[in-house]
This record gives structure tokens, sequence and C-alpha cells, in this order.
């Protein structure tokens, strides 16, 4: 039997060179696949399966699309835009992620180096122990996320060909703007705002964004609005699932190592879920008299979203802290305020991404300004002596440093993806045709969720008798999102209106 080992399984080789750590590296690209599982299938599953039936392929495929889309685009030239060299301080220079010479060498964050007027270097560089290959992977499902996010403010309405626009469009001037900003090198990263793992970045941008384009998409048919059941609780609860278990990803992977940080960050992450999930289920049965399984989705999202800026940073206890806010402020937000507030009724934000997503990323960024604690900063942060404001010194400086940069974000958000919106309107229109939205999957896709009825058979009034979604069910209480027709309300404005 012959000796001989193939050079790519050498301890030390050109696939094994001295810089690489195999933990690492496979803990960043599993990071990476379970943050992709949380979209695909994932958000596919939830979205399709929280909607009005007549909706269900449309949301499943408007968030697949914005998978798919991403991937390419990021490779091709926004990667480079969110993490390579510095072209303003607020955004890096276009260029392609596809070359072997750089793909495959050590990873290394922010691109560029960023000194003093004295020649000190302002902020240390991060480099991992694995290759740019996998940083490029684990940062592309982050950005594919974002955009389907977004896509949940817009289903039941949006036109799918300006849908197909508004992904690569908005990636390039807004996504880009935000990951360059806070962990790219940008000036927000070199000042010292916290976004451990994209509460900013991600959550508040998308609900944000999302609220944003709703606004200039225009609403759902009225009958919709005032009544979207989900067609499939269950796989609702299914896709729930993956977002919560691929959370370890999501916060896990961001020390960009397999460390004692990335442990804390998971433990962190499932604390503040599970107590949002439980304060929200709570407030529900208090107010409704009953508890909601769509009501403790919202609450464990919620805990989620809140936890993200500042996962690996916090003791145990403020992440209790901070789950108790974040499953109670944002329902607070959806169940009260979302009535009273014009603004709020009028804009049509389908799955409520504004209150799940925009209300708690700054909830969750500022309570980091406040819990961050000073040693497990300097486990994971490259700006030196971070602390909440907490534990005294500097700390207030954090709070303000958070707050300013939730309003950078808000506000970029709300001027680029107007001018996107307008943009694209003047090609196609934002919003379906009437008769589209009078029919739904059928008419946009050719294709239906529940197509089959008897023996294989497709449905046929004449054959099968009468069904509508629109059967008035025996009556039932409201739960959590009995929000009235504004449309929004819930994560899904699921529960709005059932009775």
């Amino acid at each position: 039997m012959s000796n001989f080992i193939p050079i790519a399984y050498q301890n030390t080789s050109a696939a094994v060179p001295d810089w690489l750590n195999k933990g690492d590296n496979a803990w960043q690209m599993i990071s990476a696949t379970l943050v992709g599982l949380q979209s695909v299938p994932g958000l596919v599953i939830l979205y399709g399966s929280i909607v009005k039936k007549k909706w269900a392929v449309n949301s499943a495929f408007m968030a697949l699309y914005a998978f798919a889309a991403v991937l390419l685009c990021w490779v091709t030239w926004a990667y480079k835009m969110s993490f390579g060299d510095q072209l303003l301080p607020f955004w890096g220079k276009a260029g392609s992620a596809l070359g072997q010479d750089f793909l495959i060498r050590q990873a290394r964050l922010p691109a560029t180096t960023q000194y003093y007027l004295n020649g000190d270097v302002e902020t240390a560089v991060t480099a991992p122990l694995y290759p740019m290959a996998s940083m490029v992977y684990f940062q592309c499902v982050f950005a594919g996320i974002t955009l389907v996010l977004i896509a949940g403010s817009l289903l039941g309405r949006m036109n799918i060909k300006a849908w197909m626009m508004f992904v690569p469009l908005w990636l390039t001037f807004s996504y880009t703007i935000g990951a360059f900003s806070l962990w790219g090198g940008g000036f927000l990263y070199h000042w010292g705002v916290i976004d451990y793992s994209g509460g900013y970045v991600i959550h508040l941008s998308s609900g944000i964004a999302g609220f944003t384009a709703a606004y200039w998409v225009g609403p759902r048919l009225t009958k919709d609005r005032e009544r979207f059941p989900p067609n499939n609780v269950l796989l609702t609860l299914a896709g729930a699932g993956l977002l919560w278990m691929g959370w370890a990803g999501f916060n896990g992977g961001d020390p960009y190592s397999a460390n004692i940080d990335s442990s804390m960050a998971v433990l962190n992450t499932n604390i503040c879920a599970a107590t949002s999930l439980l304060v929200w289920t709570t407030l529900d049965v208090i107010f409704f008299k009953k508890p909601s399984v769509i009501g403790a989705v919202q609450g464990m999202i919620t805990g989620l979203v809140c936890i993200t800026p500042g996962a690996g940073l916090v003791q145990g206890w403020a992440a209790i802290v901070m789950g108790l806010l974040s499953g109670s402020i944002p329902w607070y937000t959806m169940m009260v305020v979302h009535k009273k507030s014009a603004l709020l009724q009028k804009v049509d934000d389908t799955l409520g991404v504004f209150h799940t997503h925009a209300v708690a990323g700054f909830l969750g960024g500022a309570t980091t300004g406040l819990f961050a604690e000073p040693q497990l900063c300097s486990l994971f942060l490259p700006v030196t002596n971070s602390r909440g404001a907490f534990y005294g010194g500097s700390g207030g400086m954090q709070l303000l440093k958070q707050v300013v940069g939730a309003a950078f974000i808000i506000g970029w958000n709300v001027v680029a993806t107007s001018i996107i919106c307008l943009v694209i309107r003047l090609v196609v229109p934002l919003r379906m045709p009437e008769e589209q939205l009078l029919v739904g999957d059928d008419a946009v896709h050719g294709e239906e969720a529940y197509a089959l009825w008897g023996d294989g058979e497709k449905y046929d009034e004449t054959k099968h008798g009468w069904y509508s979604d629109d059967t008035t069910h025996h009556n039932r209480n409201k739960g959590s999102g009995g929000g009235g027709g504004g449309g929004g309300g819930v994560l899904a404005a699921a529960m709005v209106d059932q009775v």
C-alpha cells in the first residue's frame, strides 16, 4: 500500500498554508450555510405559508429570486463595494471577487488601513485564519437575507419585474453603504459604532427600506388588507424554526473565528429569543385572552433581531433584559401605536417588517450601547476601550455613537430607497395590475401552491363545489395581530382581522 498523501491533504501545502486554521474555516463556512438556510428554505417557507393562499407562490418566489440575484451581484461587484478598498468614507471601490489570486489569500478586514495624522494606525486590521473565499461567502448570505427581509414589506402586490430590478439596485446603492460604513472600514467603523452582527446593517436597514418601498409601491387590494389569514400555520413554524436555529451562524460566525466570543454570542442569542417569545406570548394572553402562534413567532424574531448588534458583547443577564424589551416594545408599537398612527395605517407593510426589524434593530443597537461589557468588547471589537454606558467611563459616548449610527442608516435608506423606487417606476409599474391582484399566483406565475383537488385534478368549481379564501370561519377571538385593516401590524399581518 502506498503512503502517498495527496497535496491537498498534507498538513502544510499550497492547499493548507501555515496561516489556515481548519477549525475556524470549517465554522465560518458552516455559519454561512446556516445563514443561507435562514433564507432558503427558511424565509421561503415562512413567506409562502404565512400569507393568504393566493399569494403563497409569489411570496416564496420573491425570497428565492432575491437570494439568487444577490449572490451573483455580490461576487461580481458588491463585495468590494462593501469590504474593499475605500472609495469614500462610506463606500468601497467596486470590483469582482472572482479571481483565484484574491479568493485563496488570507482574509483581511478592512482592506484599507486608516491612519491618524501622526502616522499611527487608527484601527487594527482583522486577519481571520481562513481564505477570502470563506469571507466572501459568509458576507454574501448576510446581504441576501437583507433583501429577503425587505420583500416581507411588499408581498401581495409588487410587480415581480419591478422587484427583479429593485434587488440589484438596492444592494448596490444602499446595502453596500451600510456594510462599508459599519463593517468594511468606513467612518462609523473607525469611530466605534458597534454592530456586532447586523442589527443596523441588516435589520434596521431592511425595516426602513421595506417601509419606504411599501409607501411607493402602494397597498394591497382592500379585501386582502382586511383579511389576510396564513394558509399554513404549521409550515410558518417550520420556517420560523429554521430562522431561529440558523441564527447560531448569524451571530456565532461574526467573531470570524470559532472562539469563546462565538460561544457567548450563540448562547446570548438563544436567551434573548426565548425571553422575547415568552414576553410577547404573555402580553397576548393578557390583552387578547389567547396565546397566538403567530405572535410567538413575532416575539421570537424581535428577540433575535434585538440581540444581534451586541450578541457577543453583553452578559447573560443583559440578554434577558434585552429580551424583555424586545418582547414588549415592538409589541406595543405593533398593537397600539400602529393603530393610532395615520402614517403606519396608510403604508401597507405586509409583514410588519418595520416593527419586527426596524424597531427591534434600533432597540438592540441602543441597548448594546448600554450593556456592552468592556472585557467582552476587548475580545471582539477593533476599537479599543469600548464599553456600554452601564459600565461608566466612555460608555455614555458609546450610547451617543449608537444613536448617530442608527440615524445615518435610517436617513440613507429613506433617501436611497425612494430614489430607487422612483427610477424603477419610470421603466415599469411598481404595483401589479388589478387583474393580477384579483387572481394572485395563477395570474402572475401560472402556478398555484395548492393546485390539486380530488384525484390529481386542478380545482374546478363546477366539479368540486364553491371554495374561497374569504370564507367566513366560525367566530374566533382576535389574537396577536388583531390590527384592523391597516395592513401591516403583525409579522405577517397574518392574524389581522381573522374574524
